[in-house]
């Protein structure tokens, strides 16, 4: 099918006026199943009809549709709360827990439990029935989070956050694969925009509802079990709602188990693993110099080599079969969407994390006042996500979106970077709407894009959608475990080298210049003169500006990865039938 020209030109007028509603008469099952089979042969050919029919073949009716649709928003919002919750419990953790050295555990915890599984799920969603799947990903979700709510000290806490992690990958990636399965390529940027508006209205409720339980008498623990008591609410959804979706139904259990990468997906997961490793206790526990570090660093080069080898000769799996779907990086679109997307990832969790630790150190706002600060920032992302959404279907060009976003960013970041203790209030929003401005208009994109130029390409087809959402899907968190490892690290000890200077006069312990960086409670800012403290809180958001230069960077690959991306319109048959 040639998707350069209006499909409208090379249809028939039956097929038009079936499209538009003309003409039309009642069909029999055998036509739904008919119907079922030619979107599974060509989904991108598909009309919304013909989806409406697939819907009605798979026992989905509205409400059921709608209650699916719900659920899958909800479970990302669920998703995006975790990944930041942790943000304003910290305090309130370390307090009860003690062990500070663990304290970025609990952060990047999370998100590198989803990195570390997403590749293997993601075939996993072209193995296994899609429904079942997503329920037992949630199952997992709700597990870590019982783990973390009753967690007896931080090693617990820890485990359960990785394991929550993983299971959330899993049923934000069900939900795309739900979503992309069962609705129209008209009907889907839209509904995958709803994605990203779910994981941000998460986002922002995270820091929000883990303060506000950190500083009631239900205590931080209720930040974790709130997500039991929303899944007890939507479980009958997962079970009676969502309709069967296997992908390979003539295969038997065995079969689907033999299928997976099991080597791929244990060497990926350690890869990432030792990788933040390194970065979280380098130069903060470990010198950088120290053998321990060196080895995470090495250890880490040797897994990324082991595992090159094992998917480029497909030890332990096949071709169809390795985790890691190599053939995408011979195609120059795909790279590029896949960039594009690990930038705008890396452009929200700076703000999202800095922004609020900002106004506790230079307003002394409390954990949900610095929460709230986020709100033009994640509003605006929001909305521009909705306006992507709208949008780039309805003119078909994607690449002008990636152009703009990675302008602001750009901007956006080195605006941040001026930013210091007298900064004003008013100048630190309008700096980050900006950001927001970029980082939305481009961030859920791909998730659009990368379906249709995989179907479209014969090397790959409909066939590796799956596989293409992962990929994508591994961009996103992937840029999530290294932007809060990188920005953490940059912080960690860009603040203690500032504050051994400007403090160097004044007798301060190293143990005292850590407890400072660690909130605003410490012994240090909470007894010190003015003057000192004036000193301390320089040098602080002094290192806390200089994280933004990993924005500035993530801005500038942006904008250079769209430029490389082509001048085409995409989503042509949206226009089938008149519409």
């Amino acid at each position: 099918m040639d998707y350069a020209k209006n499909p409208s030109d090379s249809s028939s007028p039956e097929t038009q006026s079936t499209i538009s509603g003309q003409g039309s008469k009642e069909q029999s099952p055998s036509d739904n199943d008919s119907s079922l089979r030619n979107l599974e042969k060509n989904p991108l050919e598909s009309t919304e009809e013909v989806v409406t029919d697939v819907r009605k073949a798979k026992g989905v009716s509205t409400w059921k549709w709608v209650l699916t649709l719900i659920t899958v928003y909800v479970t990302g919002a669920l998703y995006g709360l975790d990944t930041t919750v942790a943000a304003d419990v910290q305090g309130t953790v370390l307090e009860q827990f003690g062990e500070p050295e663990k304290l970025a555990w609990i952060g990047v915890g999370f998100p590198l439990g989803s990195v570390a599984v997403i590749l293997s799920m993601g075939k996993a969603y072209g193995i296994f029935d899609v429904k079942w799947l997503f329920f037992a990903t949630a199952v997992m979700f709700e597990v870590g989070s019982a783990i973390c709510g009753a967690a007896p000290n931080m090693n617990a806490l820890i485990i359960g956050r990785v394991i929550a992690g993983a299971g959330g990958a899993g049923i934000y990636l069900g939900g795309l694969n739900i979503l992309s399965l069962l609705s129209s390529p008209r009907e889907r940027p839209l509904y995958i925009a709803g994605t990203g508006v779910s994981w941000g209205v998460g986002t922002i409720l995270g820091p929000i509802i883990g303060g506000a339980f950190a500083e009631s008498s239900a205590t931080w623990r209720w930040a974790f079990y709130i997500n039991l008591v929303i899944f007890a609410v939507t479980c009958p959804v997962y079970i009676f709602a969502i309709p069967s979706l296997d992908p390979q139904p003539t295969l038997k259990l065995f079969q689907r188990l033999a299928a997976v990468d099991w080597l791929g997906t244990v060497l990926n997961a350690a890869i990432y693993a030792v990788w933040v490793l390194a970065l979280t206790f380098g130069g903060a526990e470990w010198a950088w110099d120290d053998g321990r570090t060196i080895a995470c660093f090495v250890t880490c080069g040797v897994l990324i080599i082991l595992f090159g080898l094992q998917q480029r000769f497909k030890i332990f799996t096949t071709k169809a079969q390795r985790i890691f779907p190599a053939g995408f990086l011979e195609s120059r679109s795909l790279v590029l969407q896949h960039f594009a997307t690990a930038c705008t990832t890396t452009t929200i969790f700076a703000p999202v994390y800095y922004i609020p630790l900002f106004f506790q150190f230079t307003r002394d706002d409390g954990a949900i006042s610095a929460a709230v600060r986020l709100l033009p920032f994640i509003c605006v992302t929001i909305f521009c996500i909705m306006f992507n959404g709208t949008l780039m279907p309805k003119f078909g060009y994607y690449q002008p979106w990636y152009i703009f976003g990675g302008i602001m960013i750009t901007i956006g970041g080195a605006l941040m970077f001026t930013v210091d203790s007298t900064t004003a209030t008013s100048k630190v929003y309008g700096y980050s709407v900006i950001l927001a401005i970029g980082t939305g208009v481009a961030n859920q994109a791909a998730y659009s894009v990368t379906p249709v130029k995989v179907a479209m390409d014969p090397r790959f087809g409909p066939q590796m959608i799956p596989d293409a959402i992962g990929f994508i899907n591994m961009a996103q968190i992937g840029a999530a475990v290294h932007a809060l490892a990188i920005s953490g690290t940059v912080f960690q000890n860009l603040a203690f080298q500032y504050l051994q200077s400007a403090l160097a006069g004044y007798g301060y312990l190293d143990a005292q210049l850590h407890g400072a960086i660690a909130g605003t409670q410490s012994q240090l800012l909470a007894q010190a003169t003015d003057a000192v403290r004036a000193l301390a809180l320089e040098a602080i958001v002094k290192a806390m500006s200089r994280v933004y230069i990993l924005v500035i960077v993530a801005g500038g690959v942006l904008l250079i990865s769209s430029l490389g991306m082509k001048t085409e319109k995409l989503f042509m048959e949206m226009s089938a039938g008149g519409a």
